[in-house]
């Protein structure tokens, strides 16, 4: 039986955590991040392409022979403020996803979660990625 360090969460709730996204053509998805979403390369081999991202964290693109079979939102970034890095990914020629369903609406790409504004885009892995500004 492992011992559990006393008034203190998981063992794991002190560390950051790294997000790692699966890519079918990990060229197409290592152009994207790098080029339109503004990444930079910290490591780069033929079967992942790591990306340093925000504080002590990184973005690694794995390359796999199925891709991703789930639409629900697989990482995402917290920022500062979400209509102007919309605007900047648009720019740069990221197309923000909309959505109309019961549970949720985008207006100009950007829904009203309750605490939060949030968009998405997909990347050419077919990740579904969330913009997140909390309230």
């Amino acid at each position: 039986m492992v011992a559990r360090r006393q008034g203190r969460g998981s063992v794991l709730g002190d560390y950051p955590i790294n997000v790692v996204l699966l890519a079918t053509d990990l060229d197409a998805a290592k152009d994207f991040w790098a080029t339109k979403v503004g990444l930079k390369i910290v490591n780069d081999n033929p079967g992942a392409v790591t990306f340093k991202c925000g504080g002590d964290s990184d973005l690694t693109l794995s390359k796999s022979s199925v891709g991703t079979k789930d639409d629900q939102t697989q990482a995402g970034f917290r920022v500062k403020d979400v209509r102007a890095e919309v605007a900047e990914l648009r720019r740069r020629g990221v197309k923000i996803e909309d959505y109309d369903t019961p549970g949720l609406k985008t207006v100009d790409g950007i829904a009203d979660i309750g605490f939060a504004w949030m968009a998405w885009f997909i990347d050419p892995g077919k990740n579904c990625v969330g913009i997140i500004q909390v309230k």
